[in-house]
């Protein structure tokens, strides 16, 4: 059964530009070309704190290996992962694993 991951993010203060040039250019286009299905990508209206993402895995199995693709590859080790430290607070970064309801467009 399909699950959802829907990812909270705590962007630096000033940075939202930034960090959503990053998401859209670089990391959401990266992941999809793994195979990720990303759902939706969200800012704050009132809070320029505030950023979600929502993306959809059909099993744990692609899950873990949508993971090992993205997060294990050179291009995320070396080019992503040192940039992301310097637009979120990693240590604010919250993550559920959601399923959708009954009359959920988002199946």
């Amino acid at each position: 059964m399909a699950f959802f991951e829907l990812r909270q993010y705590k962007i630096r203060p000033g940075k939202m530009a930034q960090w959503l040039d990053f998401m859209e250019n670089e990391i959401i286009p990266f992941q999809v070309s793994k195979g990720a299905v990303i759902c939706g990508s969200f800012q704050g209206e009132e809070d320029d704190s505030v950023y979600f993402w929502i993306r959809r895995f059909e099993s744990e199995a692609e899950r873990e290996r949508l993971y090992e693709a993205v997060y294990q590859s050179d291009f995320w080790t070396k080019e992503v992962a040192p940039k992301v430290g310097e637009l979120i607070d990693r240590e604010a970064i919250q993550v559920q694993r959601v399923n959708a309801t009954r009359l959920s467009t988002m199946q």
